[in-house]
């Protein structure tokens, strides 16, 4: 029989900020899941999480979030193993240098960044609304700019590795808002963060040479939103550094423009 121990479920929980998430979220107490691409870098880091955390209870789900199969399969194997998720931390992005296509055809970026995010959350809000008080965290930032709703594939504009990632982020931010709409009436919150610029390997390919805060600081603002009681019941909000600040990006016609463009790209 399972503890009473809440599930919180990292995606890109490999390296990273996503890493660091899960480590202290294991420290919290709860049970953590995490959900990465690469069979060993998962195996490794819930080696390292419990080298640090020796009764952390840790599960791992390999899933490709560029792949809308493979995010399906995912959701379906996390729903036999935990009926119930207390907390979804989207993390899992990736930035690309050139052009690419996901293996549905569709550009990397935003396949991963956007539509892994939409869909994940979307198959697991089931489970989140079962939660006592479910809480969704999008890791956002404040690189974010340039969404164009009519282009999010880059085929009218050239190609950008740094528009790419920011037009991702602007679109995390409304897809948050939006969400936050939509569990009006349930226990369930759904807030963005900024994580600050962290010296990850993303960070480093986009810019390199640039250093940045630690993974442990860029981590911190999002366990705290999974974890404080200072934050229960609070949606819609957008933090850096466990305060909340402005965001430029709310406006309701076009997150929810948006929103249709994500459903029909995913099938939902």
């Amino acid at each position: 029989m399972k503890s009473e121990k809440e599930t919180h479920v990292v995606t890109g929980a490999s390296a990273g900020i996503g890493l660091e998430v899960a480590r202290g979220l294991a420290r919290s107490g709860a049970r953590v899941v995490l959900a990465c691409r690469d069979q060993g870098r998962a195996e490794a880091a819930r080696d390292s999480i419990q080298k640090d955390v020796a009764d952390a209870e840790l599960d791992l789900l390999i899933v490709d979030f560029s792949s809308q199969a493979s995010i399906r399969r995912a959701a379906g194997d996390l729903a036999k193993r935990h009926p119930v998720v207390d907390v979804l931390v989207n993390n899992a992005a990736v930035v690309s240098k050139t052009q690419k296509v996901s293996p549905d055809g569709i550009e990397l970026v935003f396949a991963t960044n956007v539509l892994g995010y939409h869909l994940f959350t979307a198959l697991l809000r089931p489970l989140t609304v079962a939660a006592r008080a479910g809480r969704i965290i999008n890791v956002a930032s404040m690189m974010a700019y340039g969404l164009e709703l009519d282009d999010v594939e880059w085929k009218r504009r050239r190609y950008d590795a740094s528009g790419a990632y920011a037009q991702s982020k602007q679109a995390n931010r409304m897809l948050t808002w939006a969400l936050a709409r939509r569990l009006e009436g349930t226990r369930v919150t759904a807030n963005a963060m900024h994580p600050g610029a962290v010296s990850t390997q993303l960070l480093h390919s986009l810019f390199a040479g640039m250093r940045g805060r630690t993974t442990e600081k860029g981590a911190e603002t999002a366990v705290w939103l999974a974890t404080s009681p200072d934050v229960a019941g609070v949606t819609g909000r957008f933090w850096s550094d466990m305060r909340e600040v402005p965001c430029s990006f709310h406006d309701e016609a076009a997150e929810e423009a948006l929103v249709r463009l994500c459903d029909r790209m995913t099938g939902l």
